[in-house]
């Protein structure tokens, strides 16, 4: 079952071949139909039955603390949240790019729905670039995602691409400037989320900065050997003080490393930092166990993937510390 319900992109097919391709620069209207977001969130108060004892009829009551999220074009029921909860409509994401394509620079590529609509994301390439050494080339966007059932703020991310092999890596400076968060409890204001991004545009120039120091920085065997155990070693419960180190997913990254990997062999990437980086993304976005490549997504954008690839940066700073 595919996680990602629909997509629409521009360019070149994404690595998970779903969704319909688009030509470039096409209106807000167009992406939101082909992504298929043209619907809206709907809210219903949560109602039960009470009294119901063989064949009596109970009475019907309402429990105004929370309400029932639902699609408007299916009626799929979506989650049930609190009464606080603010909603953010599948065409707020799109329209948050509008004034960014027209003005901007920006170019919209990807939108899509997640489990049915529970997540709902979309991709725009910044225009930002860089290029190490080797023709390695870096491409920046900005991601903004939300969700209607509570497990993700809405959140307006800078990223990276390598093209290459279209590995993703969140932009973050260890001061998270990369991002903007705006939870459910609150409003979403797009105005209010731009101005803070226009502060945060600069993090690419620091970004860069570090992928040139990363792709110059010569590791050997035995820093690379730290390295992976480091990133690819998860903390246990209690009673287990023993970290748990993922043998098979070691080994995996080490032979993307060495030269399996897409772009491994680049002079920015082999035996270097960024190799060494860019090895765990690889893994993470394309390679990582999963009950679907939808699924590998997901994690990768949203949840332990993306946790993984965020240590292998920290790590992986602290090499050109």
């Amino acid at each position: 079952m595919h996680l990602v319900q629909s997509m629409a992109y521009a360019g070149d097919t994404p690595w998970h071949g779903l969704g319909n391709q688009l030509s470039p620069r096409q209106p807000i209207e167009v992406w939101a139909k082909q992504a298929g977001m043209d619907w809206r969130i709907e809210e219903a108060e949560v109602r039960f039955v009470s009294g119901m004892a063989g064949s009596t009829l109970g009475s019907i009551h309402a429990f105004p603390e929370q309400k029932v999220l639902y699609r408007s074009d299916t009626k799929a029921p979506l989650s049930v949240v609190s009464s606080r909860y603010n909603v953010v409509q599948p065409l707020s994401l799109i329209e948050f790019y509008r004034d960014l394509v027209e003005v901007g620079g920006f170019e919209l590529e990807t939108a899509g729905v997640l489990k049915d609509g529970k997540k709902l994301w979309a991709l725009a390439k910044t225009g930002q670039s860089a290029t190490l050494k080797g023709r390695d080339r870096v491409n920046g966007y900005l991601l903004l995602s939300t969700s209607c059932d509570g497990t993700l703020a809405t959140t307006a991310q800078f990223t990276s691409v390598r093209v290459v092999c279209n590995n993703t890596l969140q932009i973050a400076l260890g001061d998270s400037a990369g991002a903007v968060k705006v939870p459910h409890r609150s409003q979403f204001d797009a105005a209010a989320v731009k101005r803070q991004l226009g502060i945060a545009i600069s993090s690419w120039d620091g970004f860069m900065a570090r992928m040139k120091a990363l792709s110059e920085c010569k590791v050997n065997d035995t820093a690379a050997e730290t390295f992976f155990r480091r990133v690819l070693t998860y903390p246990v419960g209690s009673g287990q003080p023993v970290p748990a180190t993922n043998d098979s997913a070691i080994k995996a990254v080490q032979s993307l490393y060495a030269g399996k990997g897409m772009g491994s062999t680049l002079a920015s990437a082999s035996g270097t930092a960024w190799g060494l980086v860019n090895s765990i993304t690889e893994f993470v976005d394309h390679q990582r166990r999963a009950r679907s490549d939808d699924h590998r997504r997901d994690a990768a954008w949203f949840g332990t993937g993306a946790t993984i690839k965020q240590k292998a940066w920290d790590e992986a700073i602290r090499l050109i510390a």
